[in-house]
């Protein structure tokens, strides 16, 4: 089969799928390093992928035009699916498995389409080649985007995330974050799900015993519709007298405890590419299961998260596994985004991270220890 000269990556959505994704993107660079690549992507997530140096470009779709009416929604998909056409793609990819994305297959007129068997809402049928994941309950999502790159000859490849990182942004964040005490935790208390929202008393807990214990700043991050979760916990950051970890070996670094917790509250203030400027120059993340996290652990973050209604085999920080803790109640994992019991999250307490979180600590304090010393 002739080598593929203009490739479509559609993978439009959400922030957490699309870091799931970066693998099969510089796979696909390093197996077809002469082809066009260009990535569908929602508008919104668009600039965080723009400047990818395994990318040509980008076809961004804005699916918010779908919500101005019958005419102007009709307008907009015929001008979309006319630039498909027009961009003449000869291998299509289709990771996120949707009618929407299935139709965007067949509007590329491509003449060879890749997706999943198991594929939702008939986007399969628009499809030349269907991979089957039998194991898709078994397996993480970042390991079955994979079996794609299988399928064209290139699971050899070692699955490298690349998250494309603005300098100016860096810089910016890294003058902003300059005077205040280190380690510098990112903390994510939002989510979509309500089955997914870790309560903010757990994780207000957990932050004034890690701060006890290892002094540093808590970065709240996410939208803006995160900001009153976050104050929630900043409202309740108060030192309530927890006892001291097993070994006393933090009081020897040079960190020195705070009375108070201390914070700064990022949330629906910051850009995708200053996300991930902000989550790159911190020294650990703390969040639930949404995209902050996952975009954390592309960048090689250390993570640490609890998990209620999702499973870490499928959904854990991909490149710290070990930092996600799950709950132990019989409907775990369930996969439901709402529910009128929600006996995880008492459950889960934060006794139940507390060993994960103080061991990545103090892995750091320990290296950070070592580097001024250096």
């Amino acid at each position: 089969m002739l080598e593929p000269r203009r490739i479509a990556l559609i993978k439009p959505s959400a922030l957490g799928d699309i870091a799931h994704s970066l693998p099969v993107l510089t796979a696909l660079r390093i197996r077809f390093p002469s082809a066009r690549i260009t990535w569908v992507v929602n508008t919104a997530y668009e600039p965080l992928i723009r400047n990818h140096p395994d990318l040509t470009d980008t076809l961004p779709f804005d699916r918010g035009m779908f919500r101005r009416g019958v005419w102007k929604s009709l307008r907009y998909a015929a001008g979309f699916a006319a630039e498909l056409r027009r961009r003449q793609f000869d291998l299509v990819i289709d990771l996120q498995g949707l009618f929407r994305t299935g139709l965007m297959c067949l509007a590329s007129g491509a003449p060879r389409r890749i997706g999943f068997a198991n594929a939702r809402e008939g986007s399969r049928h628009t499809y030349t080649q269907k991979i089957r994941v039998p194991d898709a309950d078994r397996i993480h999502a970042v390991d079955r985007y994979w079996r794609v790159v299988e399928a064209l000859g290139a699971g050899d490849i070692p699955k490298r995330f690349h998250v494309p990182l603005d300098a100016a942004e860096v810089a910016s964040v890294r003058a902003e974050l300059a005077e205040l005490p280190r380690p510098w935790v990112a903390v994510a208390v939002g989510a979509k799900w309500l089955t997914k929202r870790w309560p903010t008393a757990h994780f207000a807990e957990l932050l004034n015993r890690a701060q006890s214990h290892f002094g540093g700043t808590a970065l709240f991050v996410g939208a803006s519709d995160d900001t009153a979760l976050s104050q929630e916990v900043i409202a309740v950051g108060e030192p309530r007298g927890l006892p001291p970890l097993a070994s006393d070996d933090h009081k020897t670094t040079g960190i020195n405890p705070v009375a108070h917790l201390v914070t700064r509250d990022f949330t629906g203030r910051t850009s995708l590419p200053r996300l991930a400027a902000l989550l790159a120059s911190c020294d650990v993340m703390l969040g639930n299961d949404t995209g902050p996290l996952h975009l954390a652990a592309a960048l090689g973050r250390p993570c640490v998260a609890p998990y209620t209604c999702t499973k870490v085999a499928l959904h854990g920080p991909y490149t710290g596994m070990s930092g996600g803790v799950e709950t132990s109640v019989a409907c775990g994992g369930s996969y439901i985004k709402t529910c009128d019991k929600m006996i995880c999250m008492p459950e889960l307490t934060p006794d139940r991270l507390w060993p994960t979180f103080a061991e990545v600590l103090d892995t750091w304090q320990r290296n950070h220890r070592r580097s001024q010393v250096g």
